[in-house]
């Protein structure tokens, strides 16, 4: 029987660019320009303007499946599409074991921004990476309607924050901080490209929140537009201001964000950028949790998972049961890293390799199914990429491995009991 309760179309394009942002633009921002340029100096401009071009090809494809099958699977909707629902739900399972890891994990790296100001003891940074889950869970639970408006509020102020920034720090800007152009050469401006693939990873996310638009065919483009316009935008002009004020030769990433906005905000500028990482992380969090929200939502729907996580709330048309079951894994993975002081890195590039397969299979997909040269070429040129930065994951992909061949060996084990 068809579910009555479907999910609300209720998202403008205005609301589904700042969802995307939000899934874009994580606290990479605040360290991300000086570690670059760190490693190729001035030259690093030209990695930041490089990758957003490489971007194109692969926003251009999920723009194209996303209004093409607006279906809250994302990627393994399109995956569906293309190699059928067994490798579907290989996609679908590796995103959704990368959120256990990723989004504790972004929610204690922004508590540690405020941690750090306020010199909190670990307990109180998980309490506050704790406070800002369940805060990003309520926000989705009661509608995306509702989690749409307050995104655009959020990334609002992180615009405005940034465009602070840069401000603070134009006065300082002097010509001769960009000679020499390329003090280490060309292969630099290669690696740190590969640095900073991980900031413009998430554009994905908009394909789960698709079912949702109130016209997918119109606003998924715009919003993706609206969104790869202001994210290269403000990635280019912070990454301007850190090279031409030279803030990223004191040899710490962190202090660089900080030297700028002190160069006008003088002593305050700590717990601003403090206030900064936490909102960035928050708008990350909040869009994630949208988005495998929907995901779980979407592999119920299609039987992969108990058919209790595909409900929908009669009030809110959220799929509050997946909501609700996010709650003890972030809770559990919070508990842990406070009883062991875990490290956050592991945490945080478990998942990576996750998503760098879901691209490489999502674009492939798309090739196999988007009409058109243009469409097909942008996905295969995104297919390859992903899967050349894949080859960089080291030991993490061992996680990935294993993800993928349990879920094979569960098909062909329920394969085998159906026969």
């Amino acid at each position: 029987m068809e579910q009555a309760v479907k999910l609300r179309k209720s998202i403008t394009w205005i609301q589904g660019a700042a969802l995307t942002v939000g899934a874009v633009l994580g606290a990479g921002i605040l360290v991300l320009p000086a570690l670059a340029a760190e490693m190729a100096g001035p030259a690093s401009l030209l990695s930041w303007l490089l990758m957003g071009l490489f971007t194109l090809p692969m926003v251009v494809a999920i723009g194209a499946m996303s209004s093409r099958f607006p279906d809250s699977g994302g990627m393994a909707t399109y995956v569906r599409q293309a190699f059928g629902p067994r490798a579907s739900q290989v996609a679908g399972i590796l995103m959704l074991t990368a959120m256990p890891f990723g989004m504790p994990a972004t929610a204690l790296v922004g508590a540690h921004y405020l941690g750090s100001v306020f010199g909190w003891s670990p307990a109180g940074v998980h309490v506050t990476a704790a406070g800002l889950l369940f805060a990003a869970l309520a926000l989705n639970y009661r509608g995306i309607e509702l989690a749409g408006r307050t995104q655009v509020f959020v990334v609002s102020a992180i615009v405005a924050m940034l465009a602070a920034a840069v401000w603070s720090a134009a006065p300082q800007i002097r010509p001769e901080a960009f000679t020499p152009f390329l003090p280490h050469g060309w292969l630099p401006v290669g690696e740190a490209m590969t640095l900073l693939f991980f900031a413009f990873m998430g554009w994905e996310m908009i394909g789960h929140l698709a079912e949702e638009f109130n016209n997918p065919r119109r606003d998924i483009p715009l919003s993706l537009a609206a969104a790869v316009v202001l994210v290269v935008a403000l990635y280019v002009a912070v990454a301007f201001a850190t090279v031409g004020t030279a803030v990223y030769r004191s040899g710490n990433p962190i202090v660089a964000m900080v030297t700028l906005m002190a160069f006008r905000w003088g002593g305050m500028a700590g717990g601003l950028v403090a206030l900064l990482g936490f909102i960035v992380c928050y708008c990350t969090v909040h869009t994630y949790i949208a988005g495998f929200a929907r995901l779980v939502y979407a592999q119920a729907r299609d039987g992969h998972f108990p058919a209790r996580l595909g409900r929908l709330h009669p009030r809110f048309q959220t799929p509050h049961t997946a909501l609700l079951c996010f709650a003890p894994v972030h809770i559990t993975i919070l508990s842990l890293s406070y009883l062991f002081a875990w490290d956050l890195k592991p945490l945080l590039t478990i998942p990576c390799a996750n998503f760098l397969v879901v691209y490489t299979l999502g674009m492939a997909a798309a090739a196999r199914i988007v009409p058109g040269r243009t469409g097909r070429y942008a996905a295969w040129l995104s297919a390859l990429l992903s899967c050349g930065v894949l080859l960089f994951a080291g030991r993490y992909i061992l996680y990935t491995a294993a993800v993928a061949l349990a879920v094979v060996y569960y098909q062909r084990r329920k394969k085998t009991i159906i026969q």
